[in-house]
């Protein structure tokens, strides 16, 4: 069980200072997208694992929109597994764009591929994606054989029953059996959340529902979610897996923020 931090916020060109700053803040692991993998080559991404004495947790499919990015994501596989990864993450389409039959086909290759590659297959439920609600993480979790799940808390908020409660602890005692691994942040609900929320659910992408949903993900202990009833009940349920920081919305001093949120979540843990 480590900690980890994804490089979401950091450009493909500066994935060696996203490793370094990673590493400075004393986490265990790191994620890192496939697409930022190939943009610098898997033998310097390799070395750069290494220098910074990373463990590789976790490579993140681009969204799965096409047939083309599925092919990608299959094709990239391998790569990930010669990296050292554990797991590889799926990013489901967007919402509405794709029937049912058509998301779970492009699940159950991917994770087929994922699994013959010795790599553990995870669907990471989303908002405005086809894997939103609590039944149809249900619904695609029985439906692909190997798949399991990736719980991110803010993600699952808006649509789990203590909602507008900041206590996730449903959707983790509901799916205990189906985590593989857990993405941390927080949340700090902007006005009208709930309506921008059913927007997106209703595949009304306007910018304005957009914006105003995703900005609402926030460094861990500025929004309402309570961290330390997630780690309790995780605990309790038998989780022994990873637990990795997803920060989005905080593009200036990365440094800071990654240090930020590590100290954070080392004083739950440690509580």
């Amino acid at each position: 069980m480590g900690t980890g931090y994804t490089t979401i916020m950091y450009g493909a060109e500066s994935i060696e200072d996203a490793l370094g700053d990673i590493a400075a803040c004393r986490y265990d692991g790191v994620e890192i997208s496939l697409e930022k993998i190939r943009a610098n080559d898997a033998e310097t991404v390799d070395r750069w694992l290494d220098e910074y004495d990373l463990e590789f947790y976790l490579a993140m499919s681009e969204w799965i929109e096409t047939e083309d990015a599925v092919r990608r994501v299959i094709d990239d596989i391998p790569v990930a597994a010669d990296l050292g990864a554990e797991f590889v993450g799926i990013l489901p389409p967007q919402r509405a764009r794709h029937d049912g039959d058509t998301v779970e086909r492009w699940l159950s290759r991917i994770s087929e591929a994922a699994v013959d590659a010795g790599l553990r297959p995870l669907v990471h439920h989303h908002g405005a994606t086809s894997v939103e609600q609590p039944d149809e993480i249900r619904r695609y979790l029985d439906a692909v054989d190997g798949l399991e799940l990736l719980f991110d808390t803010a993600h699952y908020y808006p649509y789990g029953d203590n909602f507008p409660d900041g206590d996730v602890t449903d959707g983790l005692e509901r799916f205990a059996d189906d985590i593989g691994y857990v993405h941390l942040k927080d949340v700090d609900p902007v006005k009208d959340f709930a309506a921008n929320r059913d927007a997106l659910s209703d595949a009304d992408f306007h910018l304005d529902n957009v914006i105003n949903y995703f900005r609402s993900f926030t460094d861990l202990g500025e929004g309402i979610l309570d961290f330390e009833a997630i780690f309790e009940t995780l605990s309790d349920a038998g989780y022994e897996g990873h637990y990795t920081i997803e920060i989005e919305n905080r593009t200036e001093r990365p440094l800071v923020h990654a240090k930020r949120n590590y100290d954070y979540w080392a004083a739950v843990r440690n509580a």
